[in-house]
């Protein structure tokens, strides 16, 4: 089993999905009481939110860098950053370790494009609905991204940020983000991407207007299928 380096702490919250999700796949696939190899650096959430909102993007991606190639010195055999937001500096911390990092955006685009989905909307930080690197990543992969309008955007924001995070669920604000989604499909949106790793907490992507994408745990999925290829054969073999 090839193990697996998270970056996580971005929020706690989510990490703690990330590390149930990557377990229970693996019990699910090689039965037993088997469970993964798994190295998480829960870092200091303040320290990178502040450097978010200064806009040092450049001393993230150092702190972030320095922090998976610890992970790779440990073992890991791949490193995933465990936030939808942080992958904006996703290739220069790919590119100071010689593991693979998955990406959450590529990871998803993988999903919606199977599903033929042409023009999701993404629900996710500021950062990472403006800032353009998750809808030019999308664009890439041949997926046209919607983001709500500013006071949508605010909305998601706030609540990832003030209640998600902070370990607060409450249904106005799930009910809130209910009419967005409407909103959308209104417009045109075919789907829903839960483009923040906290979002999973207050959304569930099977009871919504419009098909839910959930990054959170699509990544946990792929880290899982990296983990165990070839393994789950030689689990059945030896059974």
């Amino acid at each position: 089993m090839r193990k697996i380096g998270l970056i996580g702490g971005m929020s706690f919250e989510s990490s703690a999905v990330y590390y149930r999700m990557i377990n229970e796949a693996v019990r699910a696939r090689l039965g037993g009481l088997h469970s993964a190899e798994v190295m998480l650096h829960s870092i200091d959430f303040q320290t990178i939110v502040d450097m978010q909102k200064a806009g040092r993007w450049d001393d993230a991606a150092q702190h972030l860098s320095n922090v998976a190639r610890g992970l790779e010195a440990a073992g890991a055999d791949c490193v995933l950053i465990c936030t939808n937001t942080m992958h904006l500096i996703a290739d220069a911390v790919q590119a100071s370790i010689s593991v693979p990092l998955i990406n959450i955006i590529d990871e998803t685009a993988a999903s919606l494009n199977a599903a033929g989905i042409k023009r999701p909307l993404l629900l996710a930080t500021r950062y990472t609905m403006e800032h353009g690197f998750y809808g030019d990543r999308m664009a890439h992969h041949g997926i046209e991204m919607m983001v709500p309008n500013a006071d949508g955007r605010t909305l998601a924001h706030d609540i990832i940020f003030n209640e998600l995070c902070a370990g607060k669920v409450i249904d106005s604000s799930r009910e809130a983000l209910m009419r967005v989604i409407e909103t959308a499909k209104e417009k045109g949106a075919d789907a829903v991407i839960l483009g923040c790793t906290e979002i999973c907490l207050i959304l569930d992507p099977a009871a919504l207007p419009l098909p839910g994408f959930d990054s959170t745990a699509l990544h946990a999925d792929a880290a899982v299928s990296f983990a165990l290829e070839g393994v789950a054969a030689q689990v059945r073999s030896a059974a």
